[in-house]
């Protein structure tokens, strides 16, 4: 019983019910405008009153009576699909997705530190950059620098301190 009152009371269920029930009655709406309206208008194209009564192809049965193929029918109902996914996309998902789009930016954005500390090879090049920068005066003046080293790939067959 403890699981069901979990599975229950959890967000998403929650939404999906409400889904369904919006989505139910969002039918409704979209059933009376494509019967009402646009059935009428389609109808009217093909001389008849209503989308449902065009198109009709009568066949013949086996048994001497007579069939009927309604492709207007099925002209309503995919002029009724196409309503409800055009509104479900453009009024629930294009803004859901947007809204999700900026949410997940900001956080990133947050989450981001402004001062990324460097990594390990950075510091390394550094290092050697500092050691050519004082060594570089030192070839023309005379002085006793200490040589540097020539830096090697760290990923040559000899490894990255020469060969052993």
């Amino acid at each position: 019983m403890k699981g069901f009152k979990e599975f229950i009371l959890r967000g998403n269920v929650i939404d999906l019910a409400v889904a369904v029930v919006i989505g139910a009655a969002f039918t409704a709406i979209v059933t009376s405008l494509v019967t009402n309206v646009f059935n009428p208008l389609i109808g009217a194209a093909f001389n008849a009153t209503m989308l449902d009564e065009a198109l009709i192809v009568t066949i013949p049965t086996l048994d001497g009576g007579e069939a009927q193929l309604k492709f207007g029918a099925v002209i309503g109902s995919a002029i009724q699909f196409l309503i409800i996914a055009a509104v479900v996309y453009f009024v629930l998902v294009l803004p859901v997705n947007n809204l999700l789009k900026r949410t997940f930016a900001k956080q990133k954005a947050e989450e981001t530190p402004a001062d990324v500390p460097p990594t390990d090879v950075e510091l390394l090049s550094e290092i050697r950059d500092l050691l050519r920068a004082q060594a570089a005066p030192a070839v023309g003046g005379g002085s006793h620098a200490a040589p540097v080293l020539e830096s090697r790939d760290p990923h040559s067959e000899n490894g990255p301190l020469g060969s052993r």
